[in-house]
């Protein structure tokens, strides 16, 4: 009985006083895509979090090639396992470059939002553009989904996670889409204004 009851104290304790979590939810932009881990801005954030002791687990569930799609049937099962405080979402990249419907982007956008909230976290969103060689008919309304879904919702809002990086090719993988290393604490200068919001007491 004395055990059971230790036993129980323990989990107690650990689940009060465990970390707070940030789950960064997001595709090949926050996987580190062609280049090593430790490089992408995930890295560097969680690097800059412990540097400045803020006891905040940064969670990497992003999945190279992931559409929003994909993030919907994901979420429950990481949110579950994870109990995260905050989750940025960072996907709809590759709903862009496929040219899915915006209208299935919302939905699903409006879903993940849903599940976020309703498992007492917050959802954080993170602005994605595309080529420009869509059309402006998908492209303009495609960015402004962002913005409109952040003031609908009042969430948090990264305007363009890769401000600053696609106009330098230098900055640029050959593909053209993803960053290099050297980008990538740009991406984290991007991130952080809006992140430390959170995790800074």
């Amino acid at each position: 009985m004395i055990r059971i009851i230790s036993l129980i104290a323990i989990l107690t304790y650990s689940t009060l006083y465990a970390d707070p979590k940030l789950l960064i939810w997001g595709d090949s932009l926050s996987a580190s895509y062609g280049i090593e881990e430790h490089l992408g801005w995930v890295s560097l954030l969680q690097e800059r979090i412990d540097s400045q002791n803020l006891q905040v687990e940064v969670i990497n569930g992003s999945v190279s090639g992931e559409t929003t799609t994909g993030g919907v049937s994901r979420l429950p099962s990481m949110l579950s396992a994870n109990q995260p405080d905050w989750v940025l979402i960072e996907l709809g990249g590759n709903d862009g470059l496929r040219g899915l419907p915006l209208s299935l982007m919302r939905e699903n956008f409006i879903s993940m939002i849903e599940m976020i909230k309703g498992a007492g976290a917050q959802p954080i969103l993170a602005g994605i553009q595309i080529p420009p060689n869509y059309g402006r008919r998908y492209t303009e309304p495609f960015f402004s989904q962002y913005s409109e879904l952040a003031a609908e919702y009042s969430l948090p809002l990264i305007p363009f996670l890769i401000d600053g990086i696609p106009q330098r090719p230098e900055l640029m993988q050959d593909d053209g889409i993803h960053p290099r290393a050297e980008a990538q604490g740009i991406i984290l200068e991007n991130v952080w204004p809006v992140l430390s919001h959170f995790i800074e007491p």
